[in-house]
């Protein structure tokens, strides 16, 4: 049988080797990496399609490497997984297209963006932590030196913030995993999720190591939160965002911010779910804050990067909520099991839906940014849809999409997140609808503010998209109106998954 998953792994990262030796040829390195993308893309379709709808593993791979440390190298693949590869897939394309305009070292930029694709699709099958852990780090790694090397004014402090946040993050989950090996024997995430269930790991922790799971299960929580990122562990982000190169900033909000939602999905609830239930008001009050506080952020921004910087955690505060919500201590009933059913089909639309549409909106950013010689400032604009009509309608529809408009990608999966958490915590779903309300204001004051009233002079010549500009984001638009009208298309797979995940986690 032909290991798809590690196929699928080493195409980015080999095809970084090929465009790494192109050196400043840029259109030969920009077109080594688009065809390693599109490659991925294919291939990672093809696996999502082979999933099936019993919620299982599919295409494992597994092979002892270091036994005595409990080291395998073990992959596999659900709904959520697949959905996260062909995201990463999409998304790197989409950064691909949009980094046109690279000059400096452009065989190294585009290698960076391939080992971080590299990164991502091993973070999203490995099911061995030291495994996992490689490839988490790996994608840290060519993120940082993005930054660095190609972000704008300010973005060695950006860059290093960014380092140091994340470090502490994966420093937290690795202390854990260690914990966890030292206790069990084992740091394979299908055998401590079988043992969690049955309340052995904490008897086993107990046994080792003393009371201190839920100090271990707030680390994990800590890990990710810095990743997503959680409110008050979010500061990196606006300067990262605003600071990294366009292209860059589409993977780290379109697929790296993903991680750590996923991350709380494989690995902290079906291990410390039994913990996180006793802290789970805090942590409803944390996601709570995020959706509502980073919304609010979002209206007093005066830089557009800087806007849908806080709009992205504004949307991924919605996927904490429902995660969070889901943790109940209490024994569930039909009525709670069908709530964590609708909360985490959501998440993982929303993980899906979020990542297309805010790597699109900060494509179109890259195109204005393009043709207005770098400003970004909400005030300096005003009336573009005179002279680039289309441009206008386009980012529009991704504008839209952001804001939960039905028809859209965005309205059916934060619909299911609110028809699930209502009945598992009706409080903070309630206060959480004003996180909604704020970002309909921050949206509609973008498309006013830019796209219609009275056009400066400066803005008179603005070019509207080229044919080839239309194409190429046509797509990303196109899938957004079809998930919104058909989101069977995805949820099939994805709900087959959660109940899957559902049985065996114990809360």
């Amino acid at each position: 049988m032909t290991p798809l998953l590690t196929v699928l792994t080493f195409i980015p990262a080999f095809a970084a080797l090929i465009a790494l030796v192109a050196g400043r040829r840029a259109n030969v390195a920009r077109g080594v990496a688009a065809f390693a993308a599109l490659a991925s893309l294919i291939l990672s379709v093809w696996i999502w399609m082979g999933i099936g709808s019993d919620g299982a593993m599919k295409f494992v791979e597994r092979s002892s490497w270091v036994p005595n440390l409990g080291i395998e190298y073990h992959l596999g693949v659900d709904g959520l997984g697949a959905a996260m590869l062909v995201l990463s897939a999409i998304v790197t394309l989409m950064a691909i297209a949009a980094s046109r305009r690279v000059t400096q070292q452009p065989g190294l930029y585009f290698a960076l963006i391939l080992l971080l694709e590299s990164g991502l699709f091993g973070t999203f099958t490995a099911l061995n932590f030291f495994h996992w852990f490689l490839f988490w780090e790996l994608s840290l790694i060519p993120a940082f030196f993005l930054i660095k090397l190609w972000g704008g004014e300010g973005r060695g402090p950006a860059a290093t913030q960014f380092f140091v946040y994340t470090m502490v993050g994966s420093v937290a989950l690795l202390l854990v995993f260690l914990a966890l090996f030292v206790a069990t024997g084992s740091m394979d995430f299908e055998v401590l999720a079988k043992m969690a269930a049955t309340g052995v790991l904490t008897t086993a922790i107990q046994a080792h190591l003393g009371p201190i799971a839920l100090w271990l299960a707030l680390a994990v929580v800590l890990g990710f939160a810095v990743k997503v990122p959680l409110m008050p562990f979010h500061t990196w982000l606006p300067a990262t965002y605003s600071k990294a190169p366009t292209p860059v900033t589409m993977l780290l909000t379109g697929a790296m911010s993903k991680m750590g939602v996923y991350g709380l999905l494989r690995l902290a609830l079906p291990i410390f779910g039994h913990e996180l239930a006793q802290v789970r008001t805090m942590l409803l009050v944390l996601a709570t804050l995020t959706v509502v506080a980073g919304a609010w952020a979002a209206v007093v921004q005066k830089d557009l990067k800087r806007v849908f910087a806080y709009s992205s955690v504004n949307h991924l505060g919605y996927c904490l909520l429902a995660i969070f919500a889901v943790a109940l201590p209490a024994s569930p009933n039909a009525a709670t099991t069908l709530g964590q059913t609708a909360a985490l089909d959501g998440v993982i639309l929303q993980m899906f839906n979020h990542g297309l549409t805010a790597a699109a909106i900060f494509w179109f950013l890259t195109l204005l940014e393009e043709r207005s010689g770098g400003c970004l400032d909400i005030d300096a604009f005003g009336g573009l849809r005179k002279p680039a009509p289309v441009f206008c309608g386009l980012m529009g529809i991704a504008l839209f999409s952001s804001l939960g408009l039905p028809g859209l990608n965005g309205f059916v999966s934060e619909f299911l997140i609110f028809r699930g958490v209502f009945p598992l915590t009706w409080v903070s779903a309630t206060v959480s609808v004003l996180g909604l309300l704020i970002t309909a204001a921050v949206i509609l004051t973008v498309i006013q503010r830019v796209f219609t009233g009275p056009l400066p002079e400066r803005w008179k010549g603005f070019p509207d998209l080229t044919t080839g500009e239309r194409l190429a984001v046509a797509p990303a638009l196109l899938l957004m109106l079809v998930l919104g009208l058909a989101p069977q298309l995805i949820l099939g797979s994805i709900n087959a998954t959660v109940m899957h995940l559902l049985a065996g986690w114990r809360f």
